[in-house]
């Protein structure tokens, strides 16, 4: 039995310690099975994760539909530009020659600072104002090219013979402020809504989520050590994948950052207070506190500041707490832009200024080498327009006055205006020719300053005068005197005096942006809708809830025979007839009408948008059609027509039309 039960016992011994071996082999697989699957699934879920934030990357607006393009120069049109002064933004060399960008072209001048070549905006390029400059090599390209940013129309590069556009679908996306080519063939674009881009030749995306909309302003470094400038956010310094920022809270002395120079470890970033120094990504101090900075250049020994009004600076390098700037040129203000020679072992420096290119020549002294070419006009930002009884045609600014310019001096090689710029007359919303006995009404936002027939001022009228504010958006000739529009309200000026109404007296909204008069009736346009009036009488009021009206900010109003065109922000021209029926017109969605931006002539209706050109009508078509080729801009501010001729307002300049080549 023993020996049975022993040799059980044996064998059963033999059987557990089988049992045991086979379950810690069976164990040791498990585990390794459960680690390798715990691997695969780590490596799944990173995977799956990583593939969710690219599809979140993505629906977020990382990736930028584009085309690229090149560009085909406009035909003439018979569109006449009336000269205005040329500015200058920015320089760049290529092939030995000087290139210098500026909101209404890009000019092309040889060693000495010969004029060579022209390519005007609207004309030989998109109809954008250009803004940056810079010279690399991308590359879908491979050569070296001038990319030029523009505000609208995306990135232009021209290799010195053609240009192409890349072009991206988004507006906002195609709203450039900042260009940096870099040695790896990208180009980084800054935008004014869509923060930092980068175009590799043939893709464009979103930089990293941390610059997603952001208004670059700036852009120095490299992709892996690179320096962005915002302008409100303050600078960032993108470094190992992550950025650093900084702003007044611990370190710039302005939020506003305008430029940055990158020299090793030191980087300088300025503002308009000043520029800061920064070494090995650390804030050192703040140098020339006050001063408006919008340009730098860093040189073997010293660091050049361009400022707005104090001229250029100069500071050693090599600073201490008793380094104190010196002005090197008070005279040369609004520098843009420092520019350092290639062809010539970088011994020449330029400073690009809105009034020209100087050169610097040893010991520190600037001498002019390009010298923008005058014009006609005083500006080129315009806001209103208007030609006279006498043929004379008025130009309001956006913050320069206005020019008057004589009758049979437009469009003759002999040419003259006259200035008038003050305190009051320098920010104009309307011109109002031919009103009571052949006063020129010119409402401004200091008031509404009265010329008499041959074009003197007479008068101011303002809140103290009894007006109901002193900002004036519009003016309207009415009965024996005129309707003023107000942000407050509106003023009734005539052999009665001045008696005012607004909303307590059931104007529809106290902001009235564009006032018009047909017979004894008045329309009022403000930010919440219309207003119908009988004098000084609300007879009825029309908002998006009362009527058909998609957009109740209403920026224009027209009389035409018993009807009432109607101008708004967002939903393109309404229409309003007798009985205060309202119709829209299709195709006009998301389209803005400029403040009293519109125009009936003969055989036209005209309306000046935002962003979106000049917009035609045949009259009795019913159909609406835009025009973009052969301006200066799509920003179209105002409009008016003399003798066959439609006078067409931008914010980059002015253009005259014969109205035959506005028709479809």
């Amino acid at each position: 039995m023993h020996g049975s039960c022993t040799g059980f016992i044996v064998s059963e011994q033999l059987m557990t310690h089988s049992f045991h071996a086979r379950r810690r082999l069976v164990l040791t697989v498990s585990v390794v099975l459960v680690i390798g699957a715990g691997l695969v699934g780590t490596a799944w879920w990173r995977a799956a994760r990583a593939l969710h934030r690219a599809a979140e990357f993505e629906s977020a607006g990382s990736i930028f539909r584009f085309v690229s393009r090149p560009v085909v120069a406009a035909n003439d049109g018979g569109f006449e530009w009336v000269s205005a002064p040329a500015a200058f933004s920015e320089a760049a060399e290529l092939g030995g020659h000087f290139y210098v960008a500026g909101p209404t072209g890009l000019f092309e001048y040889d060693s000495s600072g010969t004029s060579i070549r022209e390519f005007r905006v609207g004309r030989e390029l998109p109809p954008a104002p250009l803004l940056r400059i810079a010279r690399g090599v991308l590359a879908d390209s491979r050569e070296p090219e001038l990319f030029i940013a523009t505000r609208g129309a995306g990135v232009l590069a021209f290799n010195g013979s053609s240009f192409r556009q890349i072009l991206p679908e988004d507006h906002d996306a195609a709203d450039i402020s900042a260009i940096l080519p870099t040695s790896s063939g990208h180009l980084l674009i800054g935008t004014a809504k869509r923060g930092l881009l980068v175009y590799n030749g043939h893709e464009l995306r979103l930089f990293h989520p941390a610059f997603k909309s952001l208004h670059v302003t700036e852009l120095a470094g490299s992709e892996s050590d690179l320096w962005v400038g915002t302008l409100e956010q303050g600078v960032a310094h993108w470094h190992g994948g992550v950025a650093d920022w900084f702003n007044e809270s611990n370190g710039l002395p302005d939020a506003r950052v305008y430029a940055i120079a990158v020299a090793g470890a030191r980087v300088f970033v300025g503002g308009p207070e000043g520029f800061a120094v920064f070494n090995s990504g650390r804030f050192v101090r703040v140098l020339a506190p006050g001063a408006f900075v919008r340009a730098l250049l860093v040189r073997p020994k010293s660091l050049l500041a361009g400022t707005m009004d104090d001229g250029i600076l100069e500071l050693p390098l090599e600073y201490s707490e008793h380094s104190r700037a010196a002005a090197t040129s008070g005279e040369i203000a609004e520098v843009q832009q420092f520019v350092q020679s290639s062809t010539d072992s970088g011994n020449s420096i330029f400073a690009v200024s809105a009034a020209g290119v100087f050169q610097k020549s040893e010991p520190g002294e600037w001498r002019r080498i390009v010298d923008p070419a005058a014009g006609l006009l005083a500006d080129r930002n315009i806001s209103a327009l208007a030609v006279d009884g006498a043929g004379r045609l008025w130009v309001g600014y956006f913050d320069r006055g206005l020019d008057i310019v004589e009758g049979s001096a437009i469009g003759q090689s002999t040419q003259h205006a006259r200035h008038l710029e003050d305190d009051h007359l320098f920010c104009i919303n309307r011109i109002r020719p031919n009103a009571l006995h052949g006063a020129t009404l010119v409402a401004t936002a200091n008031g509404l300053v009265v010329f008499d027939a041959q074009g003197s001022r007479r008068q101011r009228l303002g809140k103290a005068e009894g007006v109901i504010a002193d900002h004036v958006t519009d003016v309207v000739s009415y009965k024996d005197g005129f309707v003023i529009a107000t942000p407050a309200g509106l003023t009734f000026f005539d052999s009665e005096g001045m008696r005012s109404s607004y909303a307590f007296h059931g104007l529809v909204n106290n902001h009235v942006y564009t006032v018009a008069a047909s017979g004894s009736s008045v329309l009022a346009g403000t930010l919440g809708g219309l207003s119908l009036m009988e004098g000084d009488q609300v007879r009825a009021n029309y908002t998006t809830a009362t009527s058909a009206l998609k957009h109740n900010w209403i920026t224009a109003a027209l009389p035409l025979g018993n009807q009432w065109w109607i101008g708004t922000y967002g939903a393109g021209v309404a229409r309003m007839d007798a009985a205060g029926k309202i119709e829209t017109f299709s195709g006009m969605d998301g389209v803005v009408v400029n403040p009293n931006a519109m125009l009936a002539t003969g055989n036209l209706l005209l309306a000046g948008t935002l962003g979106k050109g000049l917009y035609v009508m045949e009259r009795g078509s019913g159909r609406w059609f835009p025009i973009t080729q052969g301006l200066p801009s799509l920003n179209v501010t105002a409009l008016a027509a003399s003798h066959g001729y439609i006078y067409v307002g931008t914010d980059n300049g002015l253009l005259r039309i014969p109205e035959p080549r506005l028709e479809r």
